[in-house]
Parts: C-alpha cells; sequence; structure tokens
C-alpha cells in the first residue's frame, strides 16, 4: 500500500529497535502519562455530570418545569390556563398551585413555604406522590385542613403524623384588638423526603382549596405548573402559553429559578477540566523530551534524508507523526480505560467499601449515599480532543528543530 515517505520514516522509527534506552522509557512514560490523565479526566467529569445529573433530577421532581403566574394578583382564570396546556403537545402535565412563606410550629418554630396542590393533579407536574414515606398526598381533603411535611421539617419541628401545628403567614387581619398574624391549625397527615435540603426542610404542602382559605384568594391561585417533554423548551412553552391566556402575566421557569446553583456547577465542573488537563499537559511535555532526544539520536538519519532530497517540511512531518501516534495510542487507550471504569466506578466504590470495612458515603449522613456517574460522548470527545491537541503541540519543536538540521554539520564525524 503506497504510504506518503514522511508517514513511513515515522512508523519506521517506532518499529526499530532504538539503541537509547532512555529514549524508549520516557516515551512510554509519556504514553502511560497520557492514559493516566485521559482516565482521570474522563472519570472525574463522568462523575461531576452525573452528581449534576442527580441533582437535577431531585430538584425538578419537586419543582415544575416552567411556571405562569399572576402579574400583580392572583390567577383567576386558571382552569382555562390548564386546558390551554394541556392542548400544547410539548406539555406532558399541567397543575394549580398556590405558595406562600410562612411559620410553622409544633415543639418548635420553623419558616417553611406552603404549597397549597391538588393531590388529582399534582403527579402530572411533580414527584412528591413518590416521595412520600409516611401516608399519601390523596389524605389532603379540602376543608380538612391537613398538611404533609418534608422529613427534616418534622423533625426540626418535633411533629409527626396525627400531631397539630400552627401555621401563621404575614398577611393580617384586622380585629377590636388590632391587626393578627393569619394563621390556621393543621394536622400533620403524611411525610415526604425529597433527598434534597431545600424541600425537606422548608416545605409543606396542603390541598389547594385549604391554601386559599387562608391567604383569602377566593377562587384564585398563584399559577399554574407546567411538566414538558423537553425540559430545555421550558421558557418558550412557557412564554407561548401566556400570549394565549388574556391579560399580562409573569412567566418563569427552572433554569432562571436555580440558575445560580446550575452555573455554580458548570463552574466546577469547567475549572476541574482545565486543572485536570495539566496531567495531560505534563505527559505532553515528557512527549516534548522524548521526541528532542530521538532527534539526537537521528542527527545523521536526517542529515542523509536532507542529502537525498527531502525538504525541511518532510523532516518536521517525520517527527510530527511519530509523536502523534505515540499520542493516539496512549489517547485510545485512556478513553477506553476512562469510559470503562466511569460506567463501572460504583461496583469499584462498593469493593474498596469492601476492604476497608466502612460505607464511603453513609446514607444517614448524605443525601446522595452513591457515587452517580454519566458517561456523556460530549465530553469524552472533548477530552480525547483536548488530549490531541496537546500531544501535536508537543511535537511542534522537536519537529522544527529536527528540520533546521545542517547535513554537513551532522555527517562531518560519520
Amino acid at each position: 500500500m503506497f504510504q506518503p515517505l514522511p508517514f513511513s520514516i515515522g512508523l519506521r522509527y517506532l518499529r526499530a529497535k532504538r539503541r537509547n534506552g532512555f529514549i524508549s522509557f520516557i516515551s512510554m512514560a509519556s504514553i502511560l502519562g497520557i492514559i493516566i490523565g485521559v482516565i482521570a479526566l474522563i472519570t472525574t467529569i463522568a462523575v461531576m455530570s452525573g452528581f449534576q445529573q442527580e441533582l437535577r433530577d431531585r430538584i425538578l421532581g419537586m419543582v415544575a418545569h416552567a411556571t405562569v403566574s399572576g402579574l400583580d394578583g392572583p390567577l383567576q382564570d386558571w382552569p382555562r390556563a390548564v386546558e390551554l396546556a394541556g392542548q400544547d403537545p410539548r406539555v406532558l402535565g399541567a397543575a394549580p398551585y398556590v405558595e406562600t412563606e410562612s411559620l410553622v410550629q409544633g415543639l418548635n418554630r420553623r419558616g417553611a413555604i406552603i404549597r397549597g396542590v391538588l393531590p388529582e393533579l399534582e403527579p402530572r407536574v411533580s414527584e412528591l406522590g413518590e416521595k412520600m414515606v409516611q401516608g399519601s398526598l390523596a389524605d389532603l381533603k379540602p376543608g380538612g385542613y391537613g398538611i404533609v411535611l418534608g422529613r427534616e421539617l418534622s423533625l426540626m419541628l418535633g411533629a409527626g403524623v396525627g400531631d397539630a401545628v400552627n401555621v401563621y403567614i404575614s398577611e393580617s387581619t384586622v380585629t377590636p384588638l388590632g391587626a393578627m398574624p393569619r394563621a390556621r391549625r393543621f394536622t400533620v397527615v403524611g411525610i415526604f423526603e425529597a433527598g434534597a435540603q431545600e424541600y425537606d426542610l422548608g416545605m409543606a404542602l396542603v390541598h389547594l382549596q385549604d391554601a386559599q382559605k387562608l391567604g383569602r384568594m377566593g377562587e384564585g391561585v398563584t399559577g399554574v405548573r407546567l411538566k414538558l417533554n423537553d425540559l430545555w423548551q421550558a421558557w418558550p412553552v412557557a412564554r407561548d402559553l401566556s400570549d394565549r391566556l388574556d391579560g399580562a402575566y409573569r412567566v418563569r421557569d427552572w433554569t432562571r429559578d436555580h440558575a445560580n446553583f446550575f452555573r455554580a456547577l458548570k463552574m466546577e465542573k469547567t475549572v476541574m477540566f482545565i486543572l485536570l488537563s495539566l496531567v495531560i499537559a505534563i505527559a505532553a511535555f515528557n512527549l516534548v523530551s522524548s521526541l528532542v532526544m530521538l532527534v539526537q539520536d537521528k542527527q545523521s538519519d536526517i542529515a542523509i534524508l536532507r542529502t537525498l532530497g527531502m525538504s525541511p517540511g518532510g523532516v518536521m512531518r517525520v517527527f510530527v507523526v511519530q509523536g502523534l501516534v505515540i499520542g493516539v495510542v496512549g489517547i485510545a487507550i485512556g478513553v477506553a480505560g476512562g469510559v470503562l471504569l466511569a460506567s463501572n466506578l460504583s461496583h469499584v466504590v462498593r469493593f474498596v467499601e469492601g476492604l476497608v470495612g466502612a460505607e464511603l458515603m453513609p446514607s444517614d449522613v448524605y443525601y446522595i449515599s452513591g457515587v452517580p456517574t454519566l458517561v456523556d460522548p460530549m465530553d469524552v470527545l472533548s477530552v480525547a480532543g483536548v488530549a490531541f491537541v496537546l500531544c501535536l503541540l508537543a511535537t511542534i519543536y522537536p519537529a522544527w528543530r529536527a528540520s533546521r538540521t545542517d547535513p554537513a554539520t551532522a555527517l562531518r564525524y560519520e
């Protein structure tokens, strides 16, 4: 098969037995460094992507993908909003809600968000029904003034199922004794655990009609929550729904409600990517050293090639090919090892736990007790691409130095 001359010579140098064992050692160290760097980077990015997805799923299991709420007061025509949302093929479910800040008092006091929901519609937009550890959403009856507490909130208040708690909201009621905070006594009918402290410690659920009576909202609600088949289309879908309704409305989606949190996760992932890329850069520096020593060892061969008419560019391509082959071998092994390790990291963690006889992430301490991983093909391609570019850059100086070899000087003592 025909091969360009620089490519053929570069491969021949790889196959040939070198007289200098130290150069071979440096080359093997370079390959090993690239392999370790690629494996570490792929595994770390996969773990961070896994945690990011796990947190996003837990958060989005409790909140809607998008909400349409009243601009200057309660949303009165919410049945029409739910009906219009159901006509959109991008919407999987829609449900009204009432939300207000409150002070909940049991044996202790704690601030919390009170969310009024319709138990029969709530499963369309959230996973609250699946997060119940005691009782169920169906236990919330209109006029029954039942309340479902987050697990951490229940422990903080010292209130379990069957106990009574007092709920105070900031709106006041004028009485002959003056303005009094609006309050109502509720009975705990259930406890949920979402696996996210923001909700387990800071949220309680009541029936929609009970929340309307507590806030004296009449038939109005705070807004309508939407669940979509593509969560990344939350903003345009909610905006389209608001445009079909009469009047002005406030539109929000999950990316705006939790923008700082997910931006911080993305920033952390990017910084970790940059830091671990330095490991590959160090391996590429070793590749520079091995190629420089190889160029010095092959001075006479380079001089002969130049004498036979090979251009300086051709000489450069010889050593670029050799450096890239070394790099590609390391990258290929590293990518295979990284994907394999990241895909089976949970088994590795369990094996380590068995060796040390201890649980590394106890479930009674951490909300996420395992090590979730997500191997994203684009992340793997990014790692491989960065490693390839670093290896390519590492070949430029040695190849340029080889192209500057003077044949007469190199062959003077041959």
